[in-house]
């Protein structure tokens, strides 16, 4: 019995699969819905492939419109391609062709479609309707208004006066009724923002916030954060552009003021060996196997070129600044403009002479007709772009002594100690009551204590605890730094020497600079102003990133 337990029981083997064995009912309805399903998606297309090359061959507006590069019946190209501006001066019934983007396109109907043409700050409403003596077709209709916003295309048409003005472009008087529209460059159908919505103000919150708002109307408002990442789109505003445009100019202004007053343009490097100018608020960079740093200032070599005998001298180029700021108005690299100029007589001339360059900048973006028309497209988004005050031109500029400011400052009720340097609410506070006294927004500050300048600052020689030094003030804030320098080799090397900390004129990193002295050197000044500082004053915007292409400051290194 025992041993019968212990025996295994047989195991029934397992049929062999033959795979010869027909498929179930359920299986072969699914096959069968499948194949049915196919052969209607095969039958649809096909019909749909018929329907397309019918209404293609029936398309008789064809060659007028699609790609401008693949087209084959697109006639050739016109013999004048108009700059969109130039339409703010069409006459009605002339023909133009032009390359803009899409700005908007919408179709209102089978037959009728509208789209708005934008070429910088420029805007024109066009027109595309069935039929007309260009036989346009509904194909070319519906094309036109699907075409993605921001893409680029080539529209020809005729430029006629609408029943009433276009309130929604800046060419209210014309639109553009179209013949032709063929697609230079496509965009993408989504983009990361929309640059209609670019076109409102940003709120302002700190640099690195992402958070969507909306408007009171529910509209989305793009945070300076996603503008700044997206900046290629960004920048496509009718503000920004206008903004950019208006930078351009002050540079172009400024050239010109210097030529005509016979300063030469010069190229320093932005490359030294040592951190001449203080080692804190430099950026150090490896160069081959030493290190080296990128300048703060051209100062060193203006000076080095007034000692070249060059007299006036003046040069726009790239600052760097590593100081760890995050402000609306401090950037770690920003463009400057720069001069230094030999003194005759006395240091006034330098001051003067800063004061009527300025006032010259500004008053010419108040006065010149291209700019004025710039600052008002700004001045639609920004409302405080146009009311930059100046002094009458038969006035001088408003020029205070430091221990003035400080007197004003005081006697309106705001603190601040007499050898020591300005507060950014001080110079703001400060600006106002220059304001409401003497009725600009642009002024200037003389004989700064000499604690508070660098250690080449000549001091005044009236009052060793002051400086032959000032500074220039857009909007209470600052906009430009100068002053005479030190032109003495001893003078220089003392000074140097007690400086805090000291410095060593002999050393590598300053001895080809104070070399230039040990030469001999002429009596001489100068000073440099921050090109996106006076933009952005100028029009009052609330951040210096508003007036820098691309930005950088302590947390942003791209785009």
């Amino acid at each position: 019995m025992a041993s019968q337990q212990g025996a295994e029981l047989p195991i029934r083997p397992k049929e062999e699969q033959t795979g010869n064995e027909a498929p179930s009912k359920n299986a072969l309805k699914k096959a069968a819905k499948e194949k049915e399903k196919a052969e209607k998606a095969a039958k649809r297309q096909e019909q749909e492939r018929q329907e397309k090359e019918k209404a293609a061959a029936n398309d008789t507006s064809k060659h007028l419109y699609g790609s401008l590069h693949s087209n084959p019946d697109a006639p050739p190209s016109p013999q004048k391609i108009v700059e969109l501006v130039e339409l703010y001066d069409a006459k009605e019934g002339q023909e133009a062709t032009v390359d803009v983007r899409i700005h908007n396109a919408r179709v209102q109907s089978a037959k009728l479609a509208f789209l708005v043409l934008r070429d910088g700050a420029h805007t024109i409403q066009a027109v595309i309707a069935e039929g007309g003596s260009n036989k346009i077709s509904r194909p070319m209709v519906k094309w036109s208004g699907g075409i993605n916003t921001e893409s680029i295309v080539r529209v020809t048409g005729i430029v006629k006066q609408p029943v009433e003005p276009v309130k929604s472009t800046s060419i209210s008087n014309f639109e553009l009724h179209v013949a032709s529209i063929y697609m230079i460059a496509e965009a993408v159908e989504k983009l990361p923002v929309q640059v209609k919505d670019c076109m409102r103000p940003p709120p302002m919150v700190e640099e690195g916030s992402d958070e969507s708002e909306v408007d009171s109307s529910g509209l989305p408002i793009v945070s300076l954060n996603a503008r700044l990442n997206n900046r290629v789109l960004d920048v496509r505003t009718a503000a920004n552009e206008a903004i950019f445009q208006l930078q351009s100019g002050i540079s172009n202004l400024f050239i010109e003021y210097m030529n005509k007053h016979n300063f030469r343009m010069i190229h320093s490097s932005k490359i030294v060996g040592a951190a001449t100018e203080g080692g804190s608020g430099v950026f150090e960079l490896k160069y081959f196997d030493t290190k080296a740093y990128l300048t703060q200032s051209p100062q060193f070599f203006k000076q080095m070129a007034i000692a070249m005998d060059m007299k006036r001298v003046y040069e726009i180029g790239p600052v760097f600044r590593a100081e760890n700021s995050n402000t609306h108005r401090h950037l770690t690299e920003f463009t400057g403009l720069d001069f230094e100029m030999v003194i005759k007589n006395h240091y006034h001339e330098v001051l003067s002479f800063g004061e009527d360059l300025v006032i010259f900048i500004l008053r010419s973006l108040q006065t010149r007709p291209e700019y004025k028309r710039l600052t008002s497209v700004v001045e639609q988004v920004y409302p405080g772009a146009g009311n930059f005050r100046l002094p009458p031109e038969d006035h001088p500029a408003v020029r205070l002594t430091f221990a003035e400011g400080i007197r004003l400052l005081k006697e309106s009720g705001v603190e601040a100690e007499e050898l020591e340097d300005l507060s950014t609410g001080q110079e703001k506070a400060l600006g106002k009551i220059i304001l409401e006294r003497y009725n600009s927004d642009f002024f200037s500050l003389d004989k700064f204590p000499r604690k508070i300048r660098p250690f080449y600052t000549a001091p005044d020689p009236s009052n060793p605890a002051l400086s032959n030094s000032y500074d220039f003030f857009m909007r209470g804030q600052e906009i430009m730094s100068g002053a005479q320098r030190i032109h003495s080799y001893a003078e220089l090397c003392e000074n140097m020497r007690k400086n805090d900390p000291p410095l060593d004129p002999e050393s590598e990193g300053f001895r080809h600079y104070t070399d230039a002295f040990k030469f001999g050197c002429p009596p001489h000044g100068g000073g440099g102003l921050g090109l996106n500082r006076i933009l952005q004053f100028y029009l009052g915007l609330p951040d210096i990133r508003f007036t820098t292409l691309f930005p950088r400051d302590p947390g942003r290194v791209a785009p």
